[in-house]
């Protein structure tokens, strides 16, 4: 059996290294030319450095997911696991303690080999193509913003977890499973006023007249948002982006700050009106039961396997902890992921689809989204042309082209004028 998880790993380490290489093969051929929406935008320049961009990333990906596979191996295939695993027991017989133990120095290691990667990132290769607006000292204060919520949260679910798994022998995983929905529920309701302002300043909007037309635009669409505000992501990256955050009542609509510089009130209606359309096609209620519903067989799962006494056999070894056996489930599940991987981003691809559609429909065609878009590929020096296979498997939005052709060839109407609210 370990020969063969061992001969399944390699097999999806392979497939997902070839694919990269293939993409970045593709990015080197010479293209179809581009859209005339594209002239002025985007040229000969920018397509080198859109590349160069592309590349340098692959770099650091094929480097950083090299690591992973190493250690991986090491650690899994090496013989590593059952003596950590065996160490661990040995410093507690407390077993929510155990637990905690167990996978808090897992992902202290983790962390810890990831640090390197993300300096480098922000500093060197975000740099590099001027993204990266961000002083080390505001990484540093970031980085442990971020250790203490991770802390926090940890100690909350893993321990609350492990604790249900000895009261609730029988049903923990029905249990655990209400913990961890209950909590990152509240968590969509805590986050806009508690987590995100910590890393981010946010305001009301200051370009002129923005506000008042967005506020046109949700009362078009039938979605009622609590505040309308702008964040100063420009201290961070020169990306853009604009989203919905909270649940219920405490909706809001976010615009980065960069995104707005670069875009025309028009344009930032179009892209705001795609992400209105995640809402009101029902996408996000939509994922968040698709989520809960796996949780939920994913937790009922885990106790079937876990009682069943097989797993320690799996990597050939005589006996694991509780807390050894769950890593190694979670571990075969990422792998058996792999798998799923490109119906979920097709699935998603779907909806965004859906809501290029709607914000079509809310804009009386398809011209202000298709130049908004443009534009972002061109300040975020966007891949314009990944491979297909790739898109299939990894791309959560159509690619940019094929979405701007998309939406060229709609007509232009008079915009929806009301939807039934959200």
């Amino acid at each position: 059996m370990k020969l063969l998880i061992l001969s399944l790993y390699l097999l999806v380490t392979a497939i997902r290294f070839g694919l990269e290489w293939l993409n970045l093969r593709h990015r080197q051929k010479v293209h179809p030319a581009l859209p005339k929406v594209f002239e002025g935008q985007i040229d000969h320049e920018r397509m080198a450095r859109s590349d160069a961009y592309a590349l340098a990333g692959d770099k650091l990906g094929f480097v950083e997911d090299g690591v992973g596979v190493v250690v991986t191996l090491v650690f899994l295939f090496g013989g590593v696991f059952p003596l950590y695993d065996r160490w661990v027991a040995g410093l507690s017989s407390v077993f929510i303690l155990n637990g905690l133990m167990f996978f808090g120095l897992l992902l202290l290691v983790q962390m810890l080999i990831g640090l390197p990667f993300s300096l480098y990132r922000n500093f060197v290769l975000e740099e590099r193509f001027g993204f990266n607006r961000m002083s080390l000292k505001l990484w540093v204060m970031d980085t442990l913003k971020s250790l203490l919520i991770g802390a926090v949260l940890f100690l909350l679910l893993g321990g609350g977890s492990f604790w249900l798994v000895a009261a609730a022998p029988r049903t923990w995983w029905l249990w655990v499973w209400v913990l961890w929905s209950a909590v990152s529920l509240f968590l969509m309701y805590l986050s806009p006023y508690l987590i995100e302002p910590l890393f981010f300043k946010f305001s009301p909007l200051k370009k002129a007249g923005l506000e008042n037309e967005v506020r046109e635009l949700l009362a078009r669409a039938g979605v009622s948002a609590g505040k309308v505000l702008q964040v100063d992501a420009s201290r961070r990256s020169g990306h853009s982006n604009a989203y919905f955050t909270g649940i219920g009542k405490v909706k809001r609509v976010v615009l980065f700050d960069t995104l707005m510089t670069q875009l025309e009130n028009q344009e930032l209606l179009a892209v705001l009106a795609h992400e209105l359309g995640h809402w009101r096609c029902g996408h996000i209620r939509k994922r968040l039961i698709k989520t809960q519903l796996t949780a939920l067989a994913s937790c009922w799962l885990a106790f079937v396997l876990l009682n069943s006494g097989r797993l320690p056999g799996v990597l050939g070894g005589e006996s694991l902890s509780f807390s050894g056996q769950l890593l190694l489930l979670g571990w075969l599940a990422s792998l058996a992921g792999f798998f799923w991987t490109p119906i979920s981003s097709w699935w998603s691809r779907r909806d965004e689809r859906q809501a290029d559609e709607f914000a079509v429909r809310m804009m009386g065609g398809g011209r202000d989204l298709a130049s908004g878009l443009v534009k972002l590929a061109r300040e975020n020096l966007s891949n314009l042309f990944p491979h297909p296979l790739y898109v299939a498997l990894y791309y959560s939005h159509p690619p940019i082209v094929e979405r701007v052709i998309w939406l060229g060839r709609q007509k232009t109407i008079g915009p929806i004028t009301k939807t039934k609210a959200a």
